[in-house]
């Protein structure tokens, strides 16, 4: 049998509509996290008090409350509490922009605010205002300095997908376990080859993050 239980029937199928659904819902996420977290990051840097306290007060949920918790919050609670109910595959796209936002808001924070202050002065004292001082100067240090960080929360998203196989949504971890279930007296290595293959799409899609996080580097740094 070994790898040939990927060949029958539908399995194959299968688990490429599981990849493609893991692969969606990490791919929005990733998409909405990185813009919305570079502007919330902006805000973080106000000196507004009030400003502050709120932004803390998100980012201190984020990182304190589980993401399968905020999962199982989302999914059940709303449809309970307000009478919303959110397919799994856009709960965990919702959970997931939630808890990238605060994490990419974080790292642009502390990229903006590692720039030397003598840059910013300098720049005040060339005649540049507030906004062109950020896009000139603050902007591209910052993007430079936040990449490495950025790509492995990307990263950290796309496998973090997996947790919404426990709302029930049938990403390639899911489907795998299916497969897996129906052949385990037919196959008992079934278990190897299927989470083998599923290791290997993992891979096929973080590994690209990986060589882009580089590439940027390398460009950055001549």
């Amino acid at each position: 049998m070994g790898l040939g239980i990927l060949f029958q029937g539908s399995n194959l199928e299968r688990l490429l509509g599981g990849l493609w659904i893991t692969a969606e819902i990490a791919f929005v996420s990733v998409f909405f996290a990185c813009i919305l977290g570079v502007i919330l990051g902006v805000v973080m840097t106000s000196k507004n008090k009030a400003v502050h306290f709120f932004c803390q007060l998100y980012l201190e949920i984020v990182r304190i409350i589980p993401l399968l918790v905020l999962l199982f919050l989302v999914y059940f609670g709303f449809a309970k509490w307000f009478n919303i109910h959110w397919s799994g595959v856009w709960v965990c796209i919702v959970v997931f922009i939630f808890w990238g936002v605060a994490e990419m808001g974080d790292l642009v924070r502390g990229a903006l605010t590692s720039i030397e202050k003598h840059q910013i002065e300098s720049a005040y004292a060339l005649g540049l205002n507030k906004l062109q001082t950020f896009v000139y100067i603050l902007l591209p240090q910052s993007l430079k300095r936040v990449t490495p960080g950025a790509i492995n929360l990307f990263t950290r998203m796309v496998k973090t997908s997996s947790l919404a196989m426990l709302i029930g949504v049938l990403e390639v971890i899911k489907v795998g376990q299916q497969i897996i279930e129906t052949s385990l007296f037919t196959d008992p290595s079934a278990a190897l080859w299927i989470y083998g293959v599923i290791f290997f799409l993992y891979f096929i899609i973080c590994y690209p993050l990986s060589l882009f996080s580089k590439y940027l580097e390398t460009k950055w740094s001549n």
